[in-house]
């Protein structure tokens, strides 16, 4: 079983490397000798559209950076879509009276990227995936992903003090000041890529499975605006097939797109494309992951359904 240091991954994709390897765990204690699947360093959640669909013809609208020269600055086309963006998650209403008590729940449609030993890397098919979350982090969670024996499986508490964990109260103390929560996002993100990527892919973290305060969701957009780089996928489909307009950035031989409803720019899920032919196996072209986010809501019990 190959295993991924902790430190190189951004708070969002702790708990969810942590759930694969304990999934990888219970299965050698199942079958001794099964090769065991793990997830590639960078592919997060993802579902397959029509398996490895080779996604054509995307246009990625690229326009001069805000100081009108052309380069590796954001777009302003991409900036004022985050804008606009920001502004609809001011208006945003979470569940009134949050009990520390409660849990967050999200349904969505997800399925991994893995790779088998030194096989090339594939997609999962497309499944369910719930998951209940402590609201001040202090509870145990709970998984139901009927895929690689996470079924029914128990999620420890957060460790208290971390600056980047991802419970609803900490959330809540993030800054609102864009300049200030840009800076969070890079101290608070690290990987293989570059340090503007790990923020931007945060920040697709933090949108898919969290539940942020509207006034952080705001600043969380407007600082992605500020990320160098960020451009418009005017035509980007989620793993649900809704079609939406998505923000994105390229690094490392992928483009992350973060998909939202062109008219209400409430967000859909994610895609991530190779731009370029990728070491886990992946061709120029095909789709390394998706995501679609179905519900989410706050409960009274985890496992307990809206």
């Amino acid at each position: 079983m190959s295993t991924l240091p902790e430190r190189d991954l951004p708070p969002g994709r702790h708990r969810l490397l942590k759930e694969h390897l304990m999934t990888e765990i219970r299965q050698e204690q199942k079958a001794a000798g099964t090769p065991a699947r793990t997830r590639t360093k960078w592919l997060r959640p993802a579902v397959a559209v029509a398996a490895v669909a080779a996604v054509a013809a995307t246009v990625v609208v690229a326009l001069p950076s805000s100081d009108g020269t052309s380069g590796p600055g954001t777009s302003k086309e991409a900036a004022a879509l985050l804008g606009d963006i920001a502004l609809a998650a001011e208006h945003q209403k979470v569940p009134a009276h949050i009990r520390d008590d409660q849990f967050v729940y999200i349904d969505s449609k997800i399925g991994y990227s893995a790779r088998e030993n030194d096989n090339p890397a594939t997609l999962d098919p497309v499944h369910r995936r719930e998951i209940w979350l402590s609201v001040d982090g202090t509870r145990s969670g709970l998984l139901e992903e009927k895929f690689h024996g996470n079924d029914h499986v128990k999620l420890e508490p957060e460790t208290p003090g971390i600056p980047g964990n991802t419970d609803y109260r900490n959330l809540q103390r993030l800054p609102t000041d864009p300049d200030r929560m840009l800076d969070w996002l890079h101290k608070n993100s690290h990987g293989g890529k570059s340090g503007d990527q790990n923020a931007f892919v945060l920040v697709g973290d933090l949108v898919t499975e969290s539940l942020l305060p509207p006034d952080v969701a705001a600043a969380l957009f407007r600082a992605a605006a500020k990320i160098p780089g960020v451009v418009v996928v005017p035509d980007a489909v989620d793993a649900a097939g809704r079609r939406g307009v998505g923000v994105a950035r390229e690094d490392g031989g992928e483009r992350e797109e973060l998909i939202f409803d062109a008219k209400t720019k409430e967000y859909l899920g994610e895609r991530v494309i190779a731009v370029e032919d990728l070491p886990s196996g992946f061709k120029k072209g095909q789709i390394t992951g998706t995501s679609a986010i179905l519900h989410r809501t706050v409960v009274d019990k985890a496992g307990q359904r809206p």
